[in-house]
């Protein structure tokens, strides 16, 4: 009996998991891989075990959702269709003469190697934030929008008891009404952007009217819980003595700077704060992946244009967990006829394009709103740190431009250190890019995460003492057990 065809799906939120089922049904093997200790992603995140919640109050109204993606992955688990690797954490995906080869570290404390090989690969590795500096933004107390929300979906626990949500983007609705759902005071919704702008858009936004009810039903418990929008406003500084004790915001003007006279104090001692999302894409930039400006390129299977490797959700551009869910589907279904050599046949996945298409035109039309202020960089100080890891100054990437002469983020990079520390550029290159005035790119980085020199120095030797040319994860998913029941 011929093995089925084996892939590997690198990320277990909505994109990753729709690949997945979508797979298993139509014949493939495949191996769910992912560093959450459950499946889910940021849009599906559940409470941790250990806090007993029977039937928690997660900020997504998605419910519904999830519980059939979740019914569908046991149900493929249970009939050894799918494996799925919990706390496996990604640093390198490696093209092998036949297949590819996926390195992980093995759980929380990300020591043991792990190696899957599989015939072809998926990458669902999803999004992060972008975080643009202010005065004031390193103190205790100022956490990303996202970072709040995944504290109340997987925690069940509050940032802190009077919360400013500030930046731009959709996201800030979810995470204010979340917030103010659970007993938090959200004093003010500071949103750079001005949302009436999306009337001037009006088709998009009236294919979507899923979004658009979304859209009533957090204005409706922003109203319900009396918070206060401040649209066309930005924070300009954090204020506190060791703590966050307070904010300033200032009104913006159509250019976006600020406007004389219009700065405000509000009282907090959580800031919860973020600029949109970028999408992740080391381990598409290791495996040779083309890149368009910061996102996977793909085509309309979403295939990518290494043979065999296919992309979906934010890492091909942010879009949101609807969008992610169409465009995982439908590379669930090309990898399951392209690995098995069938020609695919595009029909059946034709509801899912055509909710793409609508989605995607729907994304861009909210990114012509939605975008930081022109002129945030007026608002960095030179004392103003930038690079948190290397500790380097606003000013000191002014200096490397305007008296050392570099043309290029990597040439500051260099001169300053900044993008050199633990995150290498993840958190600080956008701002880095942006107070230096060159185009942001994707950066090409060798590994996804860290990894101990060790780990190195033995990969592959594992892979050198397989027999069969494939590895047996659910080996590793039993060791792996153990070690949870252990502690």
């Amino acid at each position: 009996m011929t093995e089925r065809p084996h892939l590997a799906v690198i990320g277990a939120g909505p994109a990753g998991l729709a690949a997945t089922l979508a797979a298993a049904r139509h014949g493939l093997r495949v191996t769910l891989i992912d560093a959450a200790a459950e499946a889910g992603g940021q849009f599906y995140r559940q409470p941790a075990a250990g806090l007993g919640a029977r039937r928690p109050r997660t900020p997504h109204h998605s419910r519904r959702g999830w519980e059939r993606l979740r019914a569908g992955l046991d149900r493929y688990v249970s009939a050894g269709h799918v494996t799925h690797l919990r706390d496996h954490h990604v640093w390198f995906a490696q093209r092998r003469p036949a297949g590819f080869t996926v390195h992980a570290l093995l759980g929380p404390e990300q020591e043991r190697p792990v190696e899957v090989r599989a015939d072809g690969l998926l990458l669902a590795t999803g999004g992060y934030e972008k975080v643009l500096p202010f005065p004031g933004w390193t103190l205790p107390g100022v956490v990303t929008a996202g970072g709040a929300q995944a504290m109340l979906k997987g925690g069940l626990v509050l940032p802190g008891r009077t919360v400013v949500v500030a930046g731009t983007g959709p996201l800030l609705l979810p995470v204010a009404t979340g917030l103010a759902a659970a007993g938090a005071r959200v004093a003010a919704l500071v949103e750079s952007a001005d949302p009436r702008a999306l009337v001037r858009r009006p088709a998009p936004l009236a294919a979507q009217p899923a979004k658009l009810a979304e859209a009533a039903r957090y204005a409706a418990g922003l109203l319900r819980h009396r918070v206060r929008p401040l649209v066309r406003h930005t924070v300009v500084e954090a204020h506190g003595d060791g703590r966050l004790t307070a904010v300033t915001v200032a009104a913006l003007d159509t250019e976006g700077r600020v406007r004389p006279g219009t700065r405000r104090r509000v009282d907090c001692d959580t800031l919860a704060v973020g600029h949109g999302m970028l999408p992740h894409t080391d381990l598409a930039l290791g495996l040779g992946c083309r890149i368009d400006g910061v996102a996977v390129h793909v085509d309309d299977e979403q295939r990518t244009d290494v043979p065999e490797v296919w992309a979906a959700g934010e890492a091909t551009g942010i879009g949101g967990a609807a969008l992610a869910l169409a465009e995982g589907h439908i590379a669930g279904r090309s990898a399951a006829a392209r690995l098995s050599g069938a020609v695919p046949e595009p029909h059946g996945w034709a509801a899912a394009a055509g909710s793409r298409a609508g989605l995607r035109r729907f994304t861009a039309a909210l990114d012509g709103v939605y975008a930081p202020p022109a002129h945030w960089a007026d608002l960095v100080t030179d004392g103003t740190v930038v690079c948190r890891c290397e500790e380097v100054t606003g000013g000191a990437v002014r200096q490397a431009v305007t008296e050392l002469g570099a043309g290029d983020v990597r040439t500051v990079k260099l001169l300053t250190r900044a993008g050199m520390g633990w995150c290498q550029g993840r958190m600080c290159g956008t701002a880095v890019a942006g107070l230096a005035g060159c185009p942001e790119t994707a950066a090409r980085r060798p590994f996804a995460r860290p990894v101990p020199l060790g780990v190195l120095a033995r990969a592959g030797r594992d892979e050198e003492r397989q027999d069969d040319g494939h590895d047996d994860p659910d080996a590793h998913q039993d060791d792996l057990n153990e070690q949870h029941d252990a502690r």
